[in-house]
């Protein structure tokens, strides 16, 4: 057997395996165990105390390029406020494409629910200052907003009668990429004393573990994988939202699916170290004979 050709293998059929490792469980769902760990449920936990009588501020801090691991987050997030009939105050922060991201979330999200514009959520849109934004929020959040993201105008919308400072507001969640989320902790958390959640990409999660052993956040959802851990709350707490999962077209964007495709495709790379490694060893070993 000639070792060296093995070794020396063209990639595209590394990108090949790869490839149809990937797309069998979009194609067939595998259903890998998803154990959710102890921040998401403090999240999930915290959700459950709520109901029509409060109102939460969800921030889109990321745009198009952080969508795939964050648009399963924000989905179970959303679907979970709104079958709690939790008055939702949707904006963004970040600049780059984080208003679109929540319009499509919110169109994709909200025909689920039997939900009325302007008194059980808005969208109040992107606003431009970052910290500064944030702290004027804490004297008047309709003066921050004073037009939603269509430019319709917020006095008058029954949800701002209860949103009118962080006074009003029982959490925030910010869906992050980059360092807006530190800023909910490190201002309108330490400073106000508003519970923040975080729902970062995996890659910024070892960051925001620290804000998160300090104190000052109260959960983390890290990456596709804690967006899996809340979705598998969701589902199994409500069977309605269960249900909605299982549709072909949900199933394939589910983080759930995200995940079986992400540990196939790791385990085939690992294969694929060991086995160039197992390949080179016995070149050595017949190299010294």
């Amino acid at each position: 057997m000639d070792l060296k050709k093995l070794l020396f293998i063209d990639r595209r059929w590394i990108y090949l395996v790869v490839a149809i490792g990937a797309l069998i469980p979009i194609i067939k769902p595998i259903g890998l165990p998803v154990v959710p760990t102890e921040p998401v449920k403090k999240l999930y936990d915290f959700v459950e105390k709520l109901g029509p009588d409060n109102s939460v501020i969800v921030s889109f801090d990321y745009g198009p390029s952080s969508e795939p691991e964050l648009n399963p987050m924000a989905e179970a997030i959303l679907r979970h406020l709104f079958e709690r009939k939790v008055k939702v105050l949707v904006m963004a922060l970040f600049p780059l494409g984080g208003n679109e991201v929540a319009k499509k979330e919110l169109a994709r999200v909200g025909t689920e629910f039997d939900l009325k514009y302007g008194v059980d959520y808005v969208n109040l849109g992107y606003k431009d200052g970052g910290q500064a934004a944030m702290k004027r929020m804490a004297v008047s959040i309709p003066e921050v907003f004073p037009n939603d993201a269509e430019g319709l105008t917020t006095q008058g919308m029954l949800i701002m009668e209860h949103a009118r400072n962080y006074g009003d507001i029982a959490l925030v969640i910010s869906l992050a990429t980059g360092v807006i989320g530190e800023w909910w902790a490190n201002l309108v958390n330490a400073q106000f004393g508003i519970p923040v959640a975080v729902g970062c990409t995996a890659v910024s999660a070892p960051k925001y573990y620290a804000y998160l052993k300090a104190g000052q956040m109260m959960s983390l959802l890290g990456g596709l994988k804690g967006a899996s851990e809340y979705e598998k709350l969701v589902k199994d707490g409500y069977p309605r939202i269960g249900a909605v999962y299982e549709r072909p077209e949900e199933r394939k964007v589910s983080a759930t699916t995200g995940m079986d495709v992400q540990s196939i495709v790791h385990v085939i790379i690992i294969a694929f170290i060991i086995f160039g490694n197992v390949i080179y060893f016995m070149m050595m070993r017949q190299g010294g004979k």
